[in-house]
């Protein structure tokens, strides 16, 4: 429940929520469980459900990389430019 957010509040999980909407889901979740689903398959069909956005921890895959990806991209592009910078530095 940490990791999925509330669709109303959208900037808290639904564990942390007041929302209505969030009672709802962290109900539907214990039922879920109580029935004997694994946590991962009930996160999958709220995904299915909602869409990827509902989750904090988005899957690796074609249409996410760049939310995995470009923060290292970023990185060493800026970890290349201090050295290129630090290294002309020392030759004035």
């Amino acid at each position: 429940m940490e990791s999925l957010r509330c669709l109303v509040c959208q900037g808290q999980s639904i564990a942390d929520s007041d929302a209505d909407m969030a009672a709802d889901m962290r109900a539907m979740v214990r039922r879920r469980i109580a029935a004997g689903e694994e946590p991962d398959a009930i996160r999958d069909w709220l995904i299915d459900r909602y869409g990827r956005w509902i989750t904090y921890e988005p899957p690796f895959d074609a249409v996410t990389w760049p939310l995995w990806l470009l923060p290292l991209l970023l990185l060493g592009a800026g970890l290349w430019l201090a050295r290129r910078r630090f290294r002309f530095g020392k030759k004035r």
